[in-house]
């Protein structure tokens, strides 16, 4: 039989875990972000490297592009550094709510264990007389 603060940690437990894989999709789409941003800019200067008659005659909007997409790069990837940090910190909390809910579980268990004994040495004790 679950205590309520057994429930309560099951719940927190488990929220904490759904937490968790958020970042963690958050973390892989920010990472996504970075490289798709790189790839653009790599792009751009490919473009500009090849010198067609476009980026001879507009080559102050290719190297806005490229610097637009490698600011977006850098964004992204500081974004995706913060969401690997709050994956840490959910980590973290998950594993100390999961360590309390065993504790709660083990000392549930210990209790019930000790009452079914006491019950055991009460009927032992009043059969004897």
């Amino acid at each position: 039989m679950s205590t309520p603060r057994q429930k309560r940690l099951r719940k927190l437990v488990s929220v904490m875990e759904r937490l968790k894989n958020y970042h963690q999709a958050q973390h892989a789409a920010h990472m996504a972000e970075t490289v798709a941003a790189e790839e653009e800019a790599k792009s751009i200067t490919d473009t500009l490297d090849t010198g067609t008659t476009m980026t001879a005659l507009f080559p102050d909007l290719y190297h806005r592009r490229v610097a637009n997409a490698l600011e977006r790069s850098r964004s992204s990837a500081e974004r995706a550094r913060q969401e690997a940090q709050s994956i840490m910190q959910a980590d973290a909390r998950g594993n100390a709510l999961a360590r309390a809910y065993r504790e709660a579980t083990n000392m549930e268990e210990r209790s019930s264990a000790d009452k079914e004994r006491l019950e055991f040495i009460e009927r032992r004790r009043t059969g004897e007389t």
